[in-house]
C-alpha cells in the first residue's frame, strides 16, 4: 500500500519527460545506439519504471554497477535487452552472474582470467566487457595489464566479447583538452579489439557537439534531467518535489530557530516547519543557505536542516497561502535539481540518488503531459 498522506512529501517522475530526454541524446548521438544507466536504483527514481520507459522508447541496452542491483532489474527487461555490470564481479561470483544473466565489465586480468576459466568448465562462450583506463585512473585495464593481454591474447578464450568500453573524466567540461587526450588514447587501444563495438561517452561526451561517439552511449545524469554541460540546460526536468507545512507560528526579532539556534530573525517572522530533513535526503548543508517556494515566492531555509523536518522564512509570502497542508516546492519550476545542488555545492546526481523512501511516489506515464509542475496544488 502507498500512503499519499502522513509522508515527508509527494515526489512526482514524469517518464515523457524522461523518454523525450531519451530521445533527444539519440538524435545527438545517431548512429550511436543510447544505453539506459539504470544503477543505484536508476539514480534513485526507481529502476523497473523507469527501465519499462526506456524500454517502450526503444531502449535495449542496460548498466548498472553491481551484481545485486542486476539481479534485482534482469527478471524486469524483456529478453532481448542487455544488462551490464559496471563495476565489475568480485572473485567467486562468477556463477551468480551466469544465474542472472546479465554481462559483467571485465576490469582487470584477474577479472577477465576468472570469466575465461568458468567459460571452459561450463564447455560454452560466455558474454563480456572490457574497460579500459585510458586516463581516469578508476576502473579499466592499465596499460601494463594491456600489454600483459596483448601478449597473451589466449586469456580471452571463451569470453564473447561484447564492448571495449571507457569512461571520460571530464566530459561535463567539453572545452577541457583532456576529454581529446582520452578519445585519442581510446581510438588507439581499442584497434586492439578489432570488430569489437566501442563505447566512450557517458552524459555529457554524448551531448558534446563534434566528436565520435563510437558505438554505445551510456547516458545516465542527462536522461534523469541534469545538465550535462552547466547552463543553459536542454534537457527536460524529470522530477518535481513537494513538502507540506506542518506547522506555522510567529517569532519575535531576536528569536532562533532550530538545532544550536544558528539564525535569528533580525525582525518579526512568520517561520512555517516542513517535513523533509536528511533522512529524506535533503542536504544539512543547506541549512541557512538553501531555499524552497511557495506560490511563486521563494523563502529561504532558516537554521538547521534536521533530521525529518527544516524551517523555512516565510514573512513575505502571502497569508491566504500559508496553512498547514499547504504545498512547498523544493524541487520544480522555480528550483531545479541542478539549483540545489548548487545550493549544497554539490551535483545534481547526489541530489538525485538520496531522495529518501519516505515520500509519497507518483509516476506520470510517458503519454500524460505535465504542463504544471505543482503536484500538491
Amino acid at each position: 500500500m502507498v500512503l499519499q498522506h502522513g509522508t515527508a512529501g509527494r515526489l512526482c517522475i514524469d517518464l515523457g519527460a524522461l523518454v523525450a530526454n531519451y530521445q533527444l541524446i539519440a538524435q545527438h548521438v545517431a548512429p550511436a545506439t543510447v544505453a539506459g544507466v539504470v544503477k543505484a536504483d536508476a539514480y534513485g527514481l526507481g529502476a523497473v519504471p523507469v527501465s519499462a520507459a526506456l524500454y517502450a522508447a526503444g531502449c535495449r541496452h542496460f548498466f548498472v554497477a553491481h551484481l545485486c542491483e542486476a539481479a534485482i532489474l534482469k527478471p524486469h527487461l524483456p529478453i532481448d535487452t542487455t544488462l551490464y555490470i559496471l563495476n565489475g564481479l568480485p572473485l567467486g561470483a562468477e556463477g551468480d552472474c551466469v544465474a542472472v544473466g546479465a554481462v559483467p565489465v571485465l576490469n582487470s586480468l584477474e577479472q577477465i582470467d576468472s570469466r575465461a576459466a568458468l567459460a571452459r568448465t561450463m564447455g560454452r562462450p560466455l558474454p563480456g566487457v572490457i574497460q579500459i583506463d585510458s586516463g581516469m585512473g578508476r576502473l579499466g585495464l592499465t596499460p601494463d595489464e594491456l600489454a600483459i593481454l596483448r601478449m597473451s591474447p589466449e586469456r580471452l578464450d571463451g569470453i564473447d566479447l561484447r564492448l571495449v568500453i571507457t569512461h571520460l573524466a571530464c566530459a561535463d567540461d567539453p572545452d577541457d583538452g583532456f576529454n581529446e587526450r582520452q578519445r585519442t588514447a581510446f581510438d588507439a587501444i581499442a584497434r586492439q579489439f578489432p570488430g569489437v563495438p566501442r563505447s566512450i561517452d557517458n552524459s555529457g561526451g554524448a551531448m558534446t557537439p563534434g566528436v565520435g561517439h563510437g558505438d554505445i552511449v551510456r547516458a545516465g545524469i542527462a536522461l534523469y534531467g541534469g545538465a550535462p554541460h552547466g547552463q543553459p540546460n536542454p534537457m527536460r526536468s524529470v522530477i518535481a518535489l513537494d513538502a507540506y507545512i506542518v506547522q506555522l507560528r510567529t517569532l519575535e526579532a531576536g528569536a532562533g530557530v532550530g538545532y544550536g539556534l544558528t539564525h535569528r530573525f533580525d525582525r518579526p517572522a512568520r517561520v512555517a516547519t516542513i517535513s523533509v530533513g536528511y533522512a529524506d535526503g535533503w542536504p544539512r548543508h543547506l541549512s541557512n543557505r538553501g531555499s524552497a517556494w511557495i506560490g511563486g515566492v521563494r523563502v529561504p531555509i532558516v537554521g538547521r536542516v534536521s533530521m525529518d523536518s527544516m524551517a523555512l522564512d516565510v514573512t513575505d509570502v502571502p497569508d491566504a497561502l500559508l496553512h498547514a497542508g499547504a504545498p512547498v516546492e523544493l524541487i520544480g519550476p522555480h528550483q531545479t535539481i541542478d539549483d540545489v545542488s548548487a545550493q549544497a555545492d554539490t551535483i545534481s546526481y547526489e541530489i538525485l540518488t538520496r531522495l529518501g523512501k519516505r515520500y509519497a511516489r507518483t509516476y506520470l506515464p510517458a503519454s500524460v503531459a505535465n504542463p504544471d509542475r505543482s503536484i500538491m496544488a
